[in-house]
C-alpha cells in the first residue's frame, strides 16, 4: 500500500531518531534459531546465537567523535540503450555520516536524503530516504547492553533487491530494532538473555504493487535465554536454551507468525582442536491470517482493479502448524585462533535440516565467513536480523546515482559484514522457511580495499492452498546474488571505486520469467579545498532481462559535495 510523503517522513524520523538518540545498540542479533551448544569457555554470539559479549565490544574504547553533514549538487543523464528514452536529472543531496565512540557508547550512522528532478517532465521527479545506523552501549559494563539499529533502503522489486536506477519506480524499505542483552554468570554458568522488538515499513511504488502483496508494516519481537558451561570442570559443556518469536503484519490480511522452542545441547572434546556436539528440543510454530471475501457462490470478491479482498468475520485461514521434537549432531573444528568451522545436521520444520558456520582469518588484512542456513522466519524479522548482526564499525558503498544502500555493509575486521539482498529479493507479507547459503569475503591492504558478498536462498512460504491466493506470488521463489566492490587511493586527495552485482530470481507462480540483473559502477572521487570540496564522477551499466523485457540503462553523473 502506497504511502504518503508525510507518514514516511515520520517513519524515517522515528527509525533515525531511536538509532541515534538512544543511549544503546545491536548485540549480535537474536534469531528464532536455537543455538549451537559452546566448544569452550571462550563463547561468543556468534557461537551462541544469544547474548554473549562479542570480541568487538570487548576491545578497550577510545573516546572520539567524527560527524561530517554534507551538501551535494550532480547532474545525471541516464538512457535506455535498447531504444528508449533519455532523461537530465539534477540530484539535490543532504546528509550526514558520523562516528562516537565513548568508554561506553559505540555509535555509527550513515543518513542521505537525495531528490531527483527530472528536466523534460516525462521522467518525474523523486526522493528518496537511504541510511544505515547502529549504536551499543555498556548500560552496566560486564552484565547490561541495550542495542538499536535502523535502515533505510530501496530495490526495484521482485526480484530486483540491486541496481536501482533513477529511472525506476522502486520499493522503500525502512526498519529500526531496540532491546537489552544481558550477560552474567551463575557459579561456573554463564547466563544470557535478550530481547528485541523490530519495526518494518514498506512503501511500494512500483506498477502493480498491490497485486503481488499488501504488505503495510510489521511489528516483530524476539526473547532468547540460555545457561550453560564449557567443558573444563566436567567432561563435557552444556547449554540449556529457550526462545519466542511472534510477528504481526499490519495489512488487511492481519498475518501472524509465532515460534517457540526450548533445547538442551552439549559438546564433547575429542581432541584439542575438535569437538562433537548435540542437542535435543521442542518446538511450536504457527501462523495464520485472514480469509479472502467470498460471495454467495464462494467465489473471491475483487475490487474494480482485480485485487481480492479481507474478510475479517470468516475463520482464520492456518497457514503454518508444526510442533514436534527437534534434534541434531555435528562437530565443532577449531584448528587454529584464527579459523573456526561448525557444522550440524538433524530434523526440524517437520524434515531434514543442515546448518553450519565458517570463518577464517587469513592474516590481518584478510578474511572470509561463510554459512548454510534453514530457518522459519518473515521478511520484517529477516530485515531486523539483518541490521541487528551488523558489527558498529561498518563500511558502505552508496549507489553514486541513488545514493541507495543495496549491496553489502562490511565490517572494519576482515570478513566481517554481511549482504541485504538475501532478503531484499522478495518482500512478501507471509511467513516462509528459507534455506540457503552466504559467504563474504573482504579486507585491505595498502591503497586497496575490497569486498565481496554472494548468497543463495530458496524460499518456501506458508499460505492458504486456495489458488485465489496466487496473485500474491507463488508458493516458493529461490534467487540469487552476488556483490562486490574494490576501492583504490590513487592519491592524499583522489580515490577510485568500482562496485559490481549480479542477480537471479526465478519463481513457481504460473506463467512467471525468471529476472536476471547484471551491472557495474566506476566512481572517482578528488578532494579539494581542505577535503571539504569534493568533486565526483561516475559512469553505471546495468542490464535487467525478464522474459520479453529486456532492458540496457546507461549512466553518468558529475558532482559537487561539500562537507562541513
Amino acid at each position: 500500500m502506497a504511502r504518503t510523503s508525510l507518514s514516511i517522513l515520520r517513519r524515517l524520523a522515528l527509525a533515525f531518531g531511536l538509532a541515534v538518540a538512544a543511549t544503546v545498540a545491536p548485540a549480535q542479533g537474536v534469531s528464532y534459531d536455537p543455538p549451537p551448544a559452546q566448544a569452550s569457555e571462550r563463547q561468543t554470539a556468534s557461537d551462541t546465537g544469544e547474548a554473549a559479549p562479542s570480541r568487538e565490544r570487548q576491545r578497550p574504547r577510545r573516546s572520539r567523535a567524527e560527524i561530517r553533514p554534507y551538501l551535494e549538487v550532480a547532474q545525471i543523464v541516464t538512457a535506455e540503450l535498447n531504444g528508449g528514452d533519455v532523461f537530465t536529472y539534477t540530484s539535490l543531496a543532504a546528509g550526514v555520516d558520523g562516528r562516537v565512540e565513548t568508554r561506553r557508547v559505540r555509535a555509527q550512522a550513515s543518513y542521505r536524503y537525495q531528490r531527483n528532478i527530472e528536466w523534460g517532465g516525462n521522467g518525474g521527479d523523486q526522493d528518496t530516504h537511504s541510511g544505515l545506523a547502529i549504536v551499543n552501549a555498556d548500560i552496566v559494563p560486564g552484565l547490561l547492553q541495550f542495542d538499536a539499529g535502523a535502515l533505510a533502503t530501496r530495490t526495484g522489486g521482485i526480484g530486483r533487491a540491486l541496481g536501482v536506477t533513477p529511472r525506476d519506480s522502486s520499493i522503500g524499505i525502512y526498519s529500526l530494532f531496540a532491546g537489552p542483552t544481558l550477560s552474567t554468570r551463575i557459579g561456573p554458568a554463564a547466563l544470557n538473555a535478550a530481547y528485541r522488538i523490530g519495526y518494518v515499513a514498506v512503501d511500494d511504488d512500483t506498477p502493480f504493487g498491490a497485486f503481488r502483496d499488501n504488505y503495510d508494516d510489521a511489528v516483530a519481537h524476539s526473547l532468547s535465554a540460555s545457561i550453560g558451561m564449557g567443558p573444563g570442570r566436567l567432561p563435557f559443556g552444556w547449554t540449556l536454551a529457550g526462545g519466542y518469536a511472534r510477528s504481526d503484519n499490519g495489512g488487511p490480511f492481519d498475518q501472524r507468525f509465532e515460534g517457540a522452542y526450548v533445547r538442551g545441547d552439549i559438546v564433547l572434546p575429542v581432541g584439542p582442536t575438535l569437538a562433537l556436539t548435540a542437542g535435543v528440543g521442542y518446538e511450536d510454530l504457527r501462523a495464520d491470517q485472514f480469509d479472502i471475501a467470498r460471495d454467495a457462490d464462494d467465489l473471491p470478491i475483487l475490487t474494480p482493479g482485480g485485487v481480492p479482498i479481507a474478510d475479517p468475520t470468516r475463520p482464520r485461514l492456518l497457514t503454518y502448524d508444526i510442533d514436534g521434537l527437534i534434534y541434531d549432531a555435528g562437530l565443532i573444528w577449531r584448528p587454529t585462533p584464527r579459523t573456526e568451522l561448525q557444522a550440524r545436521a538433524g530434523h526440524r520444520y517437520g524434515g531434514t535440516t543442515i546448518v553450519g558456520t565458517f570463518q577464517h582469518r587469513f592474516n590481518r588484512t584478510y578474511g572470509v565467513a561463510a554459512a548454510v542456513f534453514d530457518t522459519v522466519e518473515t521478511f520484517g524479522s529477516s530485515i531486523i536480523n539483518n541490521i541487528s548482526n551488523l558489527p558498529t564499525d561498518f563500511n558502505i558503498v552508496r549507489n553514486p546515482f541513488t545514493g541507495n544502500i543495496g549491496g553489502c555493509a562490511f565490517g572494519a575486521d576482515p570478513g566481517a559484514g554481511l549482504c541485504f539482498d538475501q532478503s531484499l529479493q522478495s518482500v512478501r507479507s507471509t511467513s516462509f522457511r528459507a534455506r540457503g547459503a552466504t559467504a563474504l569475503v573482504s579486507g585491505n591492504r595498502g591503497l586497496w580495499s575490497f569486498g565481496a558478498g554472494a548468497s543463495y536462498v530458496h524460499r518456501r512460504y506458508a499460505r492458504p492452498s486456495d489458488p485465489a491466493f496466487d496473485i500474491f506470488g507463488g508458493g516458493s521463489d529461490q534467487s540469487f546474488g552476488l556483490y562486490a566492490t574494490v576501492g583504490r587511493e590513487l592519491s592524499r586527495t583522489s580515490d577510485l571505486t568500482f562496485d559490481a552485482y549480479a542477480s537471479w530470481f526465478d519463481s513457481d507462480l504460473a506463467g512467471f520469467e525468471s529476472i536476471f540483473s547484471v551491472g557495474a559502477t566506476a566512481t572517482y572521487s578528488r578532494r579539494l579545498l581542505y577535503d571539504r570540496l569534493q568533486l565526483i564522477g561516475a559512469l553505471g551499466l546495468y542490464h535487467t532481462s525478464s522474459g520479453a523485457n529486456d532492458s540496457i540503462v546507461a549512466n553518468g553523473l558529475i558532482g559537487l559535495r561539500y562537507t562541513f
